[in-house]
Formats: C-alpha cells, structure tokens, sequence
C-alpha cells in the first residue's frame, strides 16, 4: 500500500528531473547567449543582428530565471488515465517527440487546474497540489473530483469548495514581504474565468477588498501575452496603476510570470516629457476631470487665433519696408486652414501658405514698380555688379535693359523663402495663427485669467478661481489629461520620431556622400575609359546603404511605448480603475482605440472626487453599453472579524452594497480605543511601537488622516526611527507610515488606523477612504478613535 512518504519520494522524482530539464535549457540559452555576445566584430549590420539576438536570449534565460522557483505546483489526474503536471513554464522532452513534461499554467489544458470542481470534474479525477521549498517537494495536497479517489491508497487530504485549500491558506497567512507575490498556485475558479476571459471588448472586474482583483488583473496580462503572443508582442500591454508606491509593490509579479512586454505607469506619466508627481485639491481635480475641460481647451485654441479689425490691416515691417495684410485676406487664410479638417498645429501650414504668397504677391508689385526703393546705395552697386556678370546693365531710372528681363529673374520662390525667415513675419504668423504645444496652451489657460474667462464661460467664478496657478507651476497628475486632450487637438507632433526622421536624412545624406566618392574615384586610372566597370553605385543606392548601416532599436516594447504619445496598446488593464476621471478615461481610450480593457476595481473604495459613483455612470457616456461586468465575490485576504467592523462603513457608504464574502478567521477581535485629540500622536506612537515588537514576522503600517499627516508621522518616527513614510515610502521597511489614499492597493499583516473618524471627513468621499485603510491587514487591526 502507498504512503505519503512514497507520494513525496515520486514527487521528488519528477520533480528533480523537470529540474534537470530547467538546467539544461539554461545551459544551452546561455551557451548561446555567450556565444552571440562573444562572436568577433564585423559589419555595423552584423552587430545590430547580435544585439537582437543576446536580446532574445536574454529574455529567454531570466524566463528561465524566473521560473526557478515554485517550477512544478500541480498535477491532474483524468479519467481517461492521462496524467499532466502543471508550472510556472512548458517544458517538452526533446527525446519523445516533443511530448510535454510540464504544462504552462496558461495553456488551454491546465484550465481545469483551477476550474474543475467535485460538480463539475471535467474529466479529472484528482488534482494534487504540489508544494516545494527551492527544489525540495515538502508537502502535496489532493483534491478528490470523483468519489472512487478517495478509496484508493494514494490520495492524500480532501475535497474542499476552495481549489487548493491547504495551499491557498499557507499563502494568506504568510507574512508580507512589501512585495506583492504570484498567485499562480493558488487561482481560484472565479479568478481563473476572469484571468482567461476573451481578449476583445472592455471586461470590468468588479471586486471588494481581498477578493485578489489586482493579482488577478496581473495574472490576466500574463495569459494575454501568452496567449496571443503574436499580437500583443508588438503591441504591448499597459498596466495603470494609482501611484509609484502601488506599481513598485506589483511590479515583481509579471517578471516572476515571465513577461516583460508591459508598461507599468500611472496617470501622471502617461505624457511623454511630463512625470507628474504633484496631486490637486479634490475639488480642483474634480474640476480638471470633468469632460466639460476637452471644451475649454478646445475652446482656448480657436480664442487664440485672431483676426485684424475691418480697418485696421496688420502691418508687417521687413528692412523698412511695410506689407499690409487686410482682415479679408487673414479670414481667407484661416478658412483655408479650417478647410483641411486637420488638428491646429496640422492645419497651420495652409494659413502659413496663404499669407506668404499674399506678401510674395505685394513684393512683387513693389519691385515692379520701384524695385530699388528704399535700398542702400552698397546694396544696389552690389546689384549692378551681378547684373553685369549675366549682361545686363541699369538704365537711368533704375530699371534693367527691358523691365521684364529684371522681373523675369525674380525668383517667387527665394523672395518666399526670404520672407518666411524675417522675424515680423513669422510674429504675424504666430498672432494669426500661434504655433502652439500642449504645455504652452495648459501652461497659459491655467494661469492667464483673461484666456480662461473667455474659454470656460460654463464654469462659475470661484470654479475659475481654484483653476488659476502661477506661470510654469508644477504639473499635477490633474494636467496629465488636460496636455494629452490639448495635443490630440493641436495635432503635436512626435519629437522622437522628429528626431528620428531627422536621424536617417542625415544618415542618407552620408551614405550618398560616400557612394558618390565612391562613383568619382573608380575610373581615374583606367587604361580604357570605354570598359564596362560594375561599381557599388550601380548595384545600390544610398537608401538601401543607409539602412545597412542603421543602428536597431534595441528598447523594449514598454520602453518604446512609454516614451510615444501615439503608441496604441494591444490591451490595456487600470487598477483602482474607479478612481479615474472622465478626463482620463478619454486619455486611455485614445491609447487603445480597439477598446480592449480589463478595467479592475470597487467603486465601494472610490476616494477620488473626479472618481465613479457607479461603472455605469463612468463607462457609458464614454462607451455605451459596449462593456461586460463580472464580480469578484469572495475575500480572501480579510479575516472576517475585520470585515465584520469594516461593513459598518460600507453601510454608511452605500447601504444596498454588500461586502465580500471572508473565508477565513483569525481569531483576533479588531482593537479600538478611545483617546482624546492631544493624546493621539504620542499614543499613536506608544501603539505602533507596541505591536511592532509583537510582530514576529511580516509588516505593519500605521495609516493616518491626510489632515494631521505631518503631526502624527513624526509623533511614530521619532519613536520608530526605522519607519519609512512621505511622498514613496518605501515598502521594503518593517514599518511604513502612509495616509488612506497611498495605502490602497497594499496589504500588511498588522494595521494600526489613527483618528478614523477624521479619515472620513478628510474629503467628499473620506468614508470610502476609510474603508479601504480597514481592509488593509491580513491578520490584525488596532484602532485610536478620537472623542
């Protein structure tokens, strides 16, 4: 009869030899890594190949990397006698055909992993859950799909509702590490249906606290990315997340997974050149993130267009010379512009044409009839000099032998060009029709009361008023959608891919010089120049050379994404997605014009003021009913003694909301103790010290009101000198100071909450705050109540 022990020992079995496997693939991907990276000079070409190629390696071997740990977590048993075990990678035999030792988690057959269930087997009759300690097997799990399972000699544990119960517990109650972990071993069947949802169209994911929305959201961009490799590796995948703190905590999960091909930023660093820091006032934000600010922007451009009075013609002074362009030929110039149905700065070039040839025209006339006036005698005797060299000559009048031959040498084209350089007209061309970017019109809108009375007319005074800053402030995540909606109006243009442009002219301009010495030099010294040479230039030109000696562009597709204003995603996936602005939203949408979103969140957690009361009302004037909406409806990381006290403030929230359901106890009453407001900061910091020293392992965060943020962090850090807080604490120390709003998203073991109720009062939805810090922890919960 089989034991556990024996079960262990066949485990260790295969489960050393996928090791084996794992070590030779390293091997070889290194091998030839090393070989790729080592291999001898050669052309420019030859080395922009190697490049790509020690990149691929590269990838290949830290996928490799990444999977070290936790390689093998199961194995399912069918009905039909198969047997699949179940990983982090797919690994193949190479001496069978190819026949599979290791399924990837992600491939279409390990799906029944994490969705068959004693109702609904699927085919399986056990699934074993394999638990490793590096490359040691310490512990396997079975669940019984079929009754007969649970008589045989083998099986080892029970069925349970939850997948991998054993497992799912061991993880929860492990202590926190300031990184978020995988959960690749522990999806359960409602995670696993959204994880694996179809890629096209916008899946909301609704989920309270606990219920795993952001690993599941990170896992989704996994199986994405594996699944329709071949779309989304050109294309990428962007993850937005609500600060640098919360995508610092997650950024370790898709590395672990073995993906790479994601652009991990929030909001304020969604314009390329801008990396906003600075938050708002809630009620400045909200008036940034209203849809009503793509009018005023919209608005701003047109006001800043202008004409010249009926009578008033605008003058324009070149070397003493005066041009005048009357209001007829300026509204002729903008409706030209308005006619290409072109974004501003697009548009433009139509005006610039017009108005030049208007002044080329009077130029000419001015020459025609007195084409010297008003020149210095050096600059006609330079003049008479040219003319005779071509002979011609000035008559007494100043006029060349046959007007029209002096006519007929100017050059319409040189006298636009010149004119185009001289600075007055280019100031004409800027007052008619100004030559904008996005952070000259934002900059100014902001912080030119007359330019903001006349664009937003719709807002009141005091509305107005909050929006105004100093010239040049400091841009705020607020702005973020304002710059991207003016440059969609403005039509700016890519700098880097200006450059870039700029780059390989310059780059063909080379190469024609060196194929051009090349042509000169090849028949100076034939004996007979009639011999049929074949030269270089006969067999290629300078494009073709040029792009031989071109340098590749060796970024990630993150990196290159990241860095383009008009990169568009192959999927986007928005964490804390209830906190966006409307604003917002018509930034993404612009990255994504396929509409291919998985949008997670709670709208229960909302704390924004530009935030959603209900997905609803934030998706459907923006998209229609072109969504789908699924929930996540069990906590997993929230012991219920904790919920129990937080479904009081959801109550207060919204009373028809429901929290999640918790899975687990933890035995521990939350804590609550009354202090008066002068004994909070030194009580705050008794508190902490305290149960930092009663935490074995793990962390704790002290979360406190944004009101009296300064007061109490330095009441707990002058007492816990150790404690990390401010702008991007960091998340790696024992103990972090945070307010509500930087702690959503994060986990700890141990949460002591400070002045609750000031929590809620801290702003228009401080009670939504409130319950997003009392839903922190994992294991316990202190609370300081004031009054």
């Amino acid at each position: 009869m089989s034991s556990e022990h024996d079960e262990l020992a066949h485990e260790q079995d295969y489960v050393g030899m996928l090791y084996a496997r794992l070590d030779q693939m390293r091997e070889q991907a290194s091998g030839t890594l090393g070989g790729v990276r080592g291999a001898a000079a050669g052309t420019r070409q030859y080395l922009v190949e190697r490049d790509v190629a020690a990149r691929e390696l590269g990838g290949r071997v830290a996928r490799i990397d990444a999977a070290e740990d936790g390689l093998c977590f199961g194995r399912l048993d069918l009905v039909d006698g198969e047997r699949y075990y179940i990983g982090r990678i797919g690994i193949r035999d190479e001496q069978a055909d190819g026949e599979p030792l290791l399924l990837d988690w992600r491939a279409p057959a390990s799906r029944a992993f994490y969705t068959a269930t004693s109702a609904a087997p699927l085919g399986v009759r056990r699934r074993r859950h394999i638990h490793t300690r590096m490359r040691t097997v310490v512990g396997i799990d079975d669940d019984a799909l079929d009754r007969g399972v649970l008589d045989e000699p083998d099986s080892v544990g029970a069925g349970s509702p939850l997948v991998g119960e054993a497992a799912l517990l061991a993880s929860l109650k492990r202590a926190r590490t300031g990184r978020m972990r995988d959960v690749v071993e522990t999806i359960q069947t409602e995670q696993d249906s959204v994880i694996r949802d179809r890629l096209a169209g916008i899946l909301v994911v609704q989920g309270g606290p606990g219920t795993g929305k952001t690993a599941v959201a990170l896992h989704r961009a996994a199986y994405l990315l594996y699944t329709y490799r071949e779309r989304l590796a050109r294309s990428g995948v962007l993850i937005v997340g609500p600060n640098q703190t919360f995508l610092r905590y997650i950024s370790h999960v898709l590395p672990a997974l073995g993906e790479t091909s994601a652009a991990l930023l929030t909001v304020g660093e969604l314009f390329p050149g801008v990396r906003a820091r600075a938050f708002d006032a809630p009620h400045v934000a909200e008036i940034k993130g209203r849809t009503q600010m793509a009018e005023v922007i919209d608005r701003a451009i047109k006001n800043l267009r202008r004409l010249p009075e009926p009578d008033e013609p605008l003058e324009v002074v070149v070397d003493g010379v005066t041009y005048r362009l009357d209001r007829e030929t300026c509204e002729q110039a903008q409706a030209k512009a308005l006619d290409t149905e072109e974004p501003h700065n697009v548009a433009r070039p139509a005006l610039v044409d017009h108005i030049l040839e208007a002044l080329v025209d009077q130029a000419v006339t001015r020459l025609a009839e007195d084409p010297f006036a008003g020149l210095a005698a050096e600059i006609v005797e330079a003049i008479e000099a040219d003319l005779r060299e071509h002979g011609l000559s000035l008559d007494e009048e100043g006029l060349a032998e046959g007007e029209d031959q002096l006519l007929r040498a100017v050059d319409r084209a040189e006298l636009r060009r010149a004119l185009e350089q001289e600075q007055p007209v280019q100031a004409a061309l800027n007052w008619l029709w100004p030559e904008l970017t996005p952070q000259r019109l934002v900059n100014e809108l902001l912080s030119a009361p007359y330019l903001l009375d006349e664009a937003a007319p719709d807002l009141s005074y005091e509305e107005r008023e909050s929006l105004r800053r100093e010239p040049g402030a400091e841009w705020t995540t607020s702005d973020v959608p304002l710059l991207d909606e003016a440059a969609d109006l403005l039509g700016a243009f890519n700098a880097e891919r200006a450059a870039a442009e700029l780059k390989r002219r310059q780059e063909i301009a080379y190469a024609q010089g060196v194929l051009d010495i090349m042509a000169g030099s090849r028949s100076t010294d034939l004996e007979d120049p009639r011999e049929e040479i074949v030269a270089v230039t006969d067999i290629i030109n300078a494009e073709a050379l040029a792009d031989m000696q071109a340098t590749a562009d060796l970024r990630t597709v993150a990196e290159r994404a990241a860095a383009d204003r008009t990169w568009t995603f192959g999927h986007i996936i928005v964490d804390e997605a209830q906190e966006l602005s409307a604003m917002a939203w018509r930034l993404l949408l612009r990255r994504c014009p396929s509409r291919s979103m998985t949008l997670v969140g709670d709208v229960a957690q909302t704390g924004d003021a530009a935030g959603a009361g209900s997905w609803s009302q934030m998706l459907e004037p923006l998209v229609g009913e072109r969504w789908r909406a699924v929930e996540l409806t069990v906590n997993y990381r929230t012991p219920s003694e904790i919920m129990k006290l937080a479904a009081k403030v959801l109550a207060r929230i919204d009373p028809q909301l429901r929290p999640p359901h918790a899975v687990r106890d933890s035995g521990l009453e939350p804590v609550q103790e009354k202090v008066t407001a002068e004994e909070l900061p030194s009580r705050l910091a008794e508190v902490a010290r305290e149960r930092e020293a009663a935490l074995d392992e793990g962390k704790l965060a002290v979360i406190v009101p944004s009101s009296r943020a300064s007061e109490l962090t330095a009441a707990v850090s002058a007492v816990l000198p150790q404690a990390s807080y401010g702008a991007l604490p960091d998340l790696d120390r024992r103990i972090v100071v945070l307010t509500a709003r930087q702690a959503k998203g994060l986990e700890f073991d141990s949460v002591v909450l400070a002045d609750p109720e000031a929590i809620a009062a801290d702003g228009p939805r401080g009670e939504n705050d409130l319950y997003v810090a009392m839903t922190r922890t994992t294991r316990e919960l202190t609370v300081l109540t004031v009054g």
